[in-house]
């Protein structure tokens, strides 16, 4: 009789397979530099470790900063965090590419001393925009506004303009004190009737006065 050792006679398939191992990584921490090639630099102990940054540390490392490296291998180390950085150093957070934030079901709020936006284009889409300020100042080239309904209420409006041009198939306007026109001349034209109504009415012309139609009635 024959004896078949059951561990050989087991099929390819069903043999144990070796278990794969996960790529080690070593932490350190050290101070950020730049080489004579402007390359990041991170001094760790006796160490001079070439690091560039990881995409999730969004805060851009800056000369002196003490940072969190994962040393994958000898020639590849990631930073991945900032731990503290010089007094007066600016806080940047860079990210190359496009980004987004999205906020699922909650608010977004910004809060600064002073809040500065610089873009080549700036695009603000929204159901509902409100705007609440003691004092705002637009400065810009063109300015366009477009909508069904242009509401405005203030106690003062001065504007200084080169020209105005205005269109508009109704025009009412009611004021309750003054209302005086200076210009150096004076036009007022009706296709249909044309009509002062007060209950004093002055008529002054230094030199002429002139009064022409097909019928003129008095009184």
């Amino acid at each position: 009789m024959s004896y078949t050792n059951p561990a050989t006679s087991r099929p390819a398939s069903r043999r144990r397979q070796p278990v794969p191992q996960a790529i080690a990584g070593e932490w350190c921490v050290g101070i950020l530099g730049t080489d004579a090639s402007g390359a990041r630099v991170v001094a760790s102990g006796g160490l001079r470790l070439r690091a560039q940054r990881a995409a999730s540390c969004l805060l851009a490392p800056a000369d002196g900063d003490s940072v969190a490296c994962l040393r994958i291998a000898p020639d590849e180390v990631w930073i991945m965090a900032v731990l503290q950085r010089e007094e007066g150093t600016p806080n940047v957070l860079d990210c190359p590419g496009n980004l987004r934030i999205a906020v699922d079901g909650g608010a977004l709020e910004l809060e600064a001393a002073r809040v500065g936006l610089k873009a080549g284009a700036l695009d603000v889409a929204t159901q509902k925009t409100r705007v609440v300020t003691d004092s705002a100042e637009v400065v810009g080239r063109e300015l366009h506004l477009v909508g069904t309904t242009l509401k405005l209420v203030g106690s003062v409006l001065s504007s200084v303009m080169d020209r105005v041009q205005h269109f508009s198939k109704h025009y009412l306007r009611t004021t309750d004190g003054i209302d005086r026109v200076a210009a150096t001349h004076v036009e007022r034209e009706a296709s249909q009737v044309l009509r002062l109504e007060g209950e004093h009415t002055l008529v002054n012309g230094r030199e002429l006065i002139k009064a022409r139609g097909a019928q003129i009635h008095f009184g």
